[in-house]
């Protein structure tokens, strides 16, 4: 197909596909002139990503860059796999902040934040990942400084819950690696949001739930 074809198959504009072509996120069609090429479905299911990485888990071109370099050479184990993805994303954070517009504090930060990020990550045994502690620090920082204070009762519900949407993660990864890469790759970044919609319906039925309890109460 054309590249008119191709815009037309996936909803992105010619100028932007040429864009995706000149900054390396979308592989070079086969070429049928000086100036002419055509393209196929593995061109039509790349941009799609590309499209859902950018827009959908909002991640900028170098951190596409990067989860497209992991997808095309996948690591060996799932482990790996999800290490090197980490990383990757995690990298971009490093460099650009956390969005949460507190300054990064160290690991050894001796501040209320880091110490109860800390404890958090060793009542739940696990891994001291430095990169995450800090981000999950200024977090809490940055809600603290809103006036909402993240209590531990609350950080280990949510850390509960985490464990259980990571272990039921794992549990969808295929065996082969490009499956495999894909899934955990795309897969993570895109049930991000998903995870935030949940939450907010969950929120909804467990407010209406208290609301028709107290009714409920008031009545008798």
């Amino acid at each position: 197909m054309r590249i008119s074809a191709l815009a037309d198959r996936t909803g992105v504009a010619v100028a932007t596909l040429k864009y995706y072509l000149r900054e390396g996120l979308l592989h070079p069609g086969t070429p049928t002139s000086r100036t002419q090429a055509v393209y196929d479905d593995e061109h039509v299911e790349r941009v799609l990503l590309v499209r859902a990485l950018i827009g959908s888990a909002g991640l900028s071109l170098a951190a596409v860059r990067e989860v497209l370099a992991v997808l095309d050479d996948p690591p060996g184990s799932r482990h790996d796999l999800l290490g090197t993805t980490q990383r990757a994303l995690l990298r971009e954070e490093t460099g650009a902040g956390d969005g949460t517009g507190a300054t990064p504090a160290g690991e050894d930060d001796d501040d209320p934040w880091t110490e109860q990020a800390l404890a958090l990550v060793a009542a739940q045994g696990w891994f001291r990942d430095p990169i995450l502690v800090r981000r999950l620090a200024n977090q809490l920082r940055a809600a603290s400084a809103a006036g909402v204070a993240c209590v531990d009762e609350q950080l280990v519900a949510l850390a509960e819950a985490a464990d259980l949407i990571a272990t039921s993660d794992l549990r969808t990864v295929p065996e082969d690696a490009a499956g495999a890469a894909r899934q955990v790759v795309v897969g993570t970044l895109l049930t991000d949001p998903v995870i935030l919609t949940l939450r907010r319906f969950a929120q909804q039925h467990a407010s209406g739930g208290a609301a028709a309890s107290g009714r409920a109460g008031a009545s008798r």
